[in-house]
This record gives structure tokens, sequence and C-alpha cells, in this order.
């Protein structure tokens, strides 16, 4: 079953037995085993029974809670696991240590080379469009990475290559129906922007959730500077994971046509842009089959889905800090 996303208004979500429920006006839309659920995700308004939540809490599963555009608004999720050691040797690399800025390298290496990736991979689909351009800008970006000691240059790289993927993120879309300017977000204004807004809220709550199995406290990061209430460590995870499942997931869909204008709305006031009922349904069933699909990871070299993924890298990530790996290996993927 993997994650539950809960998009009817106004529902209850209850637990009876070993069971999951949940139902809107007097009709059960899902019944489901505990055992197989493995996150809970409400978008918009929803009740949660003291049942429901004292067995969440008791099975380790979060529970997180998006506007119904996908705006990410906060989540319930266990206490951290007992591993202090963990988050001791996270605490001990704040700052400019080596080990966090060898961390940032990975963590902007392993996102530009899969932009690059990307990139690639559309230039070779489609003869009349020239991406060499970006892709250079991009392999400029990435090239001076491993030399790079500060953490504040290696942001700048990090927002360079990103301008020079997005600048052409439009190209990467197939047809006349979308279009694609620039990143807007907070409320996105455009199709495009509202699928990729969504699609990183759902990702953080997934990486999110693998940090907090692992042990880690979310909100100490390296590449993200601390604020107050945001997981600056699921971000910087979250970096490798965008092109790969989230990117990919909008472009598939918008590509071969599983969404179309008809999917959207868009706010008359705000002018916010965000999907209807039926797209939303569509957008988060090609989700969640992308998190299940499976690939080889070049690390480990066996079989995994996407979403195991999230754990293994977050375990990868700890294994590093704690001395037991001589270097992290973001998640890179051809």
């Amino acid at each position: 079953m993997g994650t539950v996303y809960v998009t009817e208004q106004d529902s209850f979500i209850g637990k009876t037995d070993e069971r999951l429920s949940v139902k809107a006006n007097k009709a059960t839309l899902l019944d489901v085993p505990l055992i197989k659920v493995d996150g809970l995700v409400v978008l918009g308004r929803a009740t949660v029974s003291p049942a429901a939540v004292f067995e969440l809490l008791e099975r380790r599963i979060p529970l997180s809670f998006l506007t119904g555009t996908g705006r990410y608004l906060g989540r319930l999720e266990p206490e951290l696991t007992k591993n202090i050691f963990v988050r001791k040797a996270q605490w001990q690399a704040i700052g400019e240590s080596a080990r966090a800025i060898h961390l940032v390298q990975g963590f902007v290496r392993g996102k530009l080379k899969n932009y690059r990736h990307t990139l690639l991979r559309r230039d070779r689909e489609c003869s009349e469009i020239d991406l060499q351009a970006h892709i250079s800008q991009l392999e400029q970006a990435i090239a001076p990475i491993a030399k790079t000691t500060s953490i504040d240059s290696l942001r700048g790289l990090e927002g360079a290559g990103s301008a020079a993927y997005f600048g052409c993120f439009d190209k990467l879309i197939k047809g006349s129906e979308f279009g694609f300017k620039t990143r807007n977000r907070r409320p996105p204004t455009d199709p495009v922007n509202a699928l990729l807004s969504l699609g990183y809220s759902l990702l953080r709550h997934d990486i999110q959730g693998a940090l907090n199995i692992v042990g880690f406290d979310p909100y100490l990061g390296y590449l993200h500077v601390e604020r107050y209430g945001r997981p600056s460590l699921a971000l910087d995870l979250m970096e490798e994971f965008r092109p790969l499942v989230v990117d990919a997931v909008v472009l598939a869909a918008l590509n071969k046509r599983s969404l179309n204008p008809n999917d959207f709305t868009t706010e008359p006031l705000s002018n916010a842009v965000s999907l209807t009922k039926e797209g939303l349904h569509t957008f988060l069933r090609l989700y969640e089959l992308k998190k299940q699909s499976k690939f080889k990871h070049p690390v480990l070299l066996k079989q995994c889905t996407y979403r195991e993924a999230f754990e293994i890298q977050a375990r990868l990530l700890a294994k590093y800090l704690m001395g037991e790996i001589e270097k992290y290996p973001p998640l890179v993927l051809k």
C-alpha cells in the first residue's frame, strides 16, 4: 500500500481493530490494514480520531498535513529513535567542519549531476532542440565542487546549476499545452510549478520520515541554513532525489498526457494554480508508482525501490558521520 493520501475534504480518519479507515459523507473511502501503511498524508481538512493518532504513533507511521494546493503545514510523528550516537555525530559536524563541507559537496554534486543526466537524456531523444549551452553551464557548476571548501560558495554553485536547469525546463515538456518560464511558489501560478511544489512537499514527507527512522534530527542540516521550523537536513537529502523522483514524475505526467489543462484550476484573487480533485488523484498515483519502481543502487549494487532508497541514503549519511565509511555517496543515476 505504501503512503495513504487523504484528499476528500472534511474526511474522518479512524482506526478499527488493526485497520485504518477513511470516511466522508457517511461513506467509507478506504479501509486498509495498518501493517500495509508506511505514511499518511492529509491534503486539506480532515479529522483524525485519538485512537488513530495513538496507533500511528505506536507504529511509527508519520502523518503529514498539507493544504489542498500542496503547501506543507506540519507533521505528527513519534519521538526520535534512541540512537543518540547518530545525533551526536550530526551535531559534531556543524559549521564549516570537514565533514559538513564533504556532505554539502555530495548533496550539490548529486543534485547537479542528476540534472545534467536529465538534460543529456532529453538532448539525445529530441534532435530538434539544443540543450548543449545549458548542459555546459551545469558542467561548469559541477567541475569546481570537489575543490570548493566554502559552504557558501557551494551554495552558489548549486544556485548556478539550478538556474541552468530550470532555464531550459520548458524544453523538457513536449507539446504546447503547458509552458514554464521560471520557478515560482507560495503560491505557484502555473500548472508546472503547481506540480513541482506539490511533488517536493510529498518528497519532504518521505525524506523526513526516513531520517527519523535512522535517528537524525531533521532540523539540523548543512547545505540549508538553520531556520525556525525548517527541517534543514531533510531538505539537504532531498536535493539528489528532486530530479530523480519529482521532476521525473512531473515530466512524465505532462509528456504522456496523464494530465491536461482541464486538471488544473486557478484562484481568481491570488492566481494560485492547483490540481482538481481528479487531477490530484492522478498525480498522487503516479508519484506512488514512481516510489515503488525499482533500479539498481550504484553503491549497494542491488535492486531497490526509490522508497527504500530514501532510507538507504539516510543510513549511508549516518555511516559517514559516524566514521564507518570514508565518503558519503550521493545517489546519482544515468
